[in-house]
């Protein structure tokens, strides 16, 4: 790095967390080597979280796609590894991307100029299917609910909020990150939502950008999408708790209300029944691979839907102390907590 390159930083830093995906993310510095801005315009950081798989040998080869800071540390999770990206940024604008994202040409010119034109804001790009990229049924089916997100705030049906920040894809002023404390990491699943809370709280806005295009290569196990769910369940019970909103326990009640009566029906069943609820989820994991064998799809859309609803409400329910606190909650609005035997 040039003395000039050090005296002046450039106008973005690009964080990327990584964890054994040594060829997911050459495909991501490939695209960042090819974007329509100048090189001296963005830095990229590329935080390895543990890697075993020789990430961390071709973070300091010659074979990368163009220059990067490259950052390790023992494995902690995404939340600590953005941490660390953001304290070697030199740029007073920070600009998330996961490590299966692939960023369109224009990414980054897309959120410096959108950023250019707001103020406090966060500014949030879609997470797209790309065409070349075989997804299993159920990375499909949250390919879809993202989808129908972006149609909704394009459309203006509703704007940006906090649930919308996924950090696979999203710009923000360092200071306000800063001013935050940064992610809370002892979350390993939706570090990223709570992060948002706190900055809601703070007055800071979210902004849709639909032209911030990125191409999302996902790869998850059923498994490993399965407990997504109910991680999402457990911590949106927790963030409940914080003092200030009293609006998040009726909004999970209102979700659950829109949900298809089959969904709210068959959730409703295995939530207050869990021995019933792991037989229906399994039946219906079934249904999925049978399909996904035989090159169908009508019904894993709705089996998906019911999967993912099953399991982020039993995390609800177990967050809750059992199925008594999620009945109370479905239909008082309220959250109860277990009492606490006096030891």
């Amino acid at each position: 790095m040039t003395e000039a390159s050090r005296a002046s930083p450039p106008r973005i830093s690009v964080v990327i967390p990584t964890f054994n995906r040594r060829e997911r993310l050459c495909r991501v510095l490939e695209a960042l080597a090819d974007q329509t801005v100048a090189d001296t315009d963005f830095e990229v950081i590329v935080v390895s979280d543990g890697s075993t798989d020789g990430t961390d040998e071709f973070l300091h080869s010659d074979h990368l796609p163009r220059p990067v800071t490259a950052v390790t540390q023992q494995n902690s999770g995404p939340a600590a590894a953005r941490n660390r990206g953001v304290e070697h940024a030199r740029s007073p604008l920070v600009l998330f991307v996961d490590d299966d994202v692939v960023p369109a040409p224009d990414l980054i010119e897309r959120h410096l100029t959108a950023q250019s034109e707001l103020t406090d804001t966060v500014v949030i790009g879609p997470m797209l299917t790309p065409s070349d990229h075989v997804m299993s049924p159920w990375i499909a089916w949250e390919q879809q609910m993202l989808y129908k997100q972006y149609d909704d705030m394009e459309a203006r049906r509703y704007d940006a909020t906090a649930r919308q920040f996924y950090t696979g894809n999203a710009s923000i002023p360092r200071r306000l990150l800063e001013a935050v404390g940064g992610f809370d990491e002892s979350f390993r699943r939706a570090e990223d939502v709570e992060l948002a809370f706190r900055l809601d709280e703070a007055g800071v806005a979210f902004h849709f950008d639909p032209t911030a295009k990125g191409f999302h290569y996902a790869e998850r196990g059923f498994d490993s999408w399965s407990s997504i769910a109910t991680d999402y369940g457990r911590n949106d019970v927790m963030f409940a708790l914080h003092p200030g909103r009293d609006w998040l326990p009726p909004f999970i009640a209102w979700a659950f209300a829109k949900h298809h009566a089959v969904v709210r029906w068959s959730t409703h069943l295995a939530v207050t029944v869990p021995p019933l609820g792991r037989a229906i989820a399994a039946a219906l994991q079934w249904v999925v691979r049978a399909e996904a064998t035989l090159g169908w799809g009508f019904l894993s859309r709705p089996a998906l839907s019911i999967i993912y609803s099953i399991r982020y409400h039993m995390g609800v329910a177990e967050q809750l102390g059992g199925p008594r606190g999620f009945r109370r909650l479905i239909r008082h609005r309220v959250i109860t907590l277990p009492a606490v035997e006096p030891s």
